[in-house]
């Protein structure tokens, strides 16, 4: 018989019953029942039953074991018997009477429990990572993020997409968010930089001739925690396509998210195909560039209803309207809770009104509103008896935040929520430049390697906060999983887009020269995206938080609390790495 085991722990069935076995893992729980010993023991695979009787070597070594020590077991599988099979569990028809008992690693006391879901700070779980993952959620949360990367690279390779390798250490890059950054001790006071994204790398490699490429990329950025974003690393799904157009890149992308999400999404149905909704339309119906369409509702833009109006609340401002039908047996406690909704995400308040049965408003702005009011209203926003409509002003941005958040809350509290879906949509036709409203300098909005629409013609003709750019990005439920682009691929036009947004060609061959080289010599259309493998674990797991789908994550503060990362280096090693350590002085 194996050192170990002859089975696992989620192995044995009925037909095993009389079978002499081998088995080991992890004391899960016990449970002294009139004297006799039941002791689950746990491995990677499941749980198994053993039976202690009193007065039984077995009994006195189990008996005196901490919860979570490692064991070896020998034993004979018994039936349960109908009355005592536990329907949970795959091992419950059947249960081991210990033979021998052999301690393979005692363990101290726990600083937490990790048979039950109790409310332990996350601090203390980080701390102890290696214990909370034996946790059944953390543990099925990894298997699933397994499962999926799993599942991708074989998807993927079905597309005709080829898995290549990007380099980890590299330059450092003047845009997007803050290196990580690595002193080179055989080149003295110059650093590498870990990759942001595989971006320069993978377009490198269209030009270099290669046609669908994928990684399951480790990316590297010094920014902030968020709850959908882990602080240093995530991993994404890098991809990049030769000769394409957008909805050459949408297609394979597509097809991908539909089969994955339904493979592991527990029977959550995914709706295709999935729309294009403009960017600027985005924000005039959902507030948001990531709409969360198991909302069932939009906003709609009432601006030139209320221009030159005597109703100061709104006159002057950007007003939007979001009409919510049924909710005629609503209580005045939901508005009243709306309203402070809207004021925990930044508003002063929530003006409403309500649809009386004979089409009159009712409510705290109804007096304030023209008869020509009411009737436009009536007519834009389809109201019936029944509705209610909500009202938010402001400036454009503030307005649509607030009430991106607002209709979605509605929607909850209404019943106009879509369960148990995937919602996809893709948003396009991103503004390639906006204004900066302090300084007046016109700059990149989104993503400056996008091809703008339009081409050249485009950027020496039209008013720069008119030009679109070929970008894109994935939605689903809410989260962006994604930014992509179809790329600017010829010099002439990238020179021309950054000396819009303030930069001369002098300092764009300076930053780029690697890419603007590469382009020089015969460079193919192409464009890509990396949806993020963390998030979309996260929405399949049904967790609220990134770090719930990832085994070693960085706590908010980009900490290892584990491992105690990061660290100070001893002065032997700073001397070898030509640094000194400037540390801020206190305040």
């Amino acid at each position: 018989m194996h050192r170990y085991r002859s089975h696992t722990c989620g192995e044995l069935r009925a037909s095993d019953v009389g079978t002499d076995v081998r088995l080991s893992g992890w004391l899960h729980n016990r449970r002294d029942l009139g004297g006799i010993l039941f002791i689950d023991l746990r491995d990677h695979y499941g749980i198994t039953q053993l039976v202690a009787r009193p007065g039984t070597p077995a009994y006195e070594a189990l008996d005196k074991l901490t919860k979570e020590s490692t064991v070896r077991v020998d034993g004979k599988v018994v039936s349960r018997g109908t009355e005592n099979v536990n329907p949970d569990l795959p091992t419950g028809e059947v249960e081991v009477e210990v033979g021998e008992v052999e301690l393979l690693g005692a363990a101290q006391p726990l600083p937490f429990t990790i048979n039950t879901e109790d409310g332990v700070n996350e601090e203390r779980r980080l701390e102890y990572r290696f214990l909370d993952l034996r946790r059944e959620r953390m543990h099925r949360n990894i298997m699933l993020r397994t499962a999926v990367i799993s599942a991708i690279r074989h998807k993927m390779a079905a597309l005709g997409f080829n898995e290549m390798a990007t380099p980890i250490l590299t330059a450092t890059s003047p845009e997007g968010a803050r290196d990580f950054v690595v002193p080179s001790r055989l080149h003295p006071g110059k650093f590498y930089a870990l990759p942001q994204a595989p971006q320069q790398f993978k377009q490198l490699l269209m030009i270099s001739g290669f046609d669908r490429y994928f990684q399951i990329a480790p990316c590297f950025r010094d920014e902030d925690a968020r709850a959908d974003r882990s602080p240093g690393e995530f991993y994404q799904l890098d991809v990049e396509m030769s000769f394409v157009e957008q909805e050459d890149v949408f297609q394979p992308i597509e097809q991908l998210m539909t089969e994955l999400f339904e493979e592991f999404g527990r029977g959550r149905h995914v709706t295709s195909p999935f729309p294009r909704i403009p960017f600027r339309e985005a924000m005039l119906k959902y507030g948001s560039d990531k709409p969360d369409l198991r909302a069932q509702l939009e906003l709609v833009d009432i601006t030139d209803v209320f221009e030159g109006s005597e109703f100061k609340a709104f006159a002057g401002k950007h007003v939007r309207a979001l009409a919510v039908p049924a909710v005629q047996d609503q209580p005045r406690k939901f508005f009243d809770q709306l309203g402070d909704y809207a004021v925990s995400q930044g508003a002063k308040g929530l003006a409403w009104v309500r649809v009386a049965e004979d089409g009159s408003l009712s409510g705290p702005i109804a007096k304030f509103l023209t008869e020509e009011n009411v009737k436009v209203l009536t007519e834009r926003l389809g109201l019936e008896a029944g509705h209610a409509v909500f009202f938010g002003a402001g400036e454009f941005d503030e307005v649509s935040k607030i009430m991106g958040a607002v209709r979605v809350e509605a929607a909850r509290r209404a019943g106009h929520f879509e369960e148990n879906v995937f919602r996809f949509c893709w948003i396009v036709d991103f503004p390639m430049f906006e204004k900066d409203e302090e300084t007046g300098k016109i700059d990149f909005s989104h993503n400056p390697f996008s091809m703008p629409q339009g081409g050249m013609d485009a950027l020496e003709n039209q008013d720069p906060l008119d030009i679109l750019a070929w970008q894109y990005d994935i939605v689903c439920n809410g989260v962006e999983l994604s930014s992509g682009a179809i790329r600017n691929h010829e010099p002439d036009i990238m020179l021309k887009a950054f000396n819009i947004a303030g930069y001369d060609n002098e300092t764009v061959e300076r930053e780029f020269a690697g890419m603007l080289r590469a382009f020089r010599f015969g460079a193919p259309p192409h464009g890509g995206i990396a949806p993020g493998v963390d998030r979309i674990v996260m929405l399949l797991a049904d967790e609220p938080n990134i770090r719930e789908t990832i085994a070693f994550p960085l706590n908010g503060n980009a900490q290892d609390l584990m491992m105690g990362a990061p660290t100070e280096l001893e002065e032997a090693r700073l001397r070898e790495l030509h640094l000194s350590v400037r540390k801020p002085q206190p305040k």
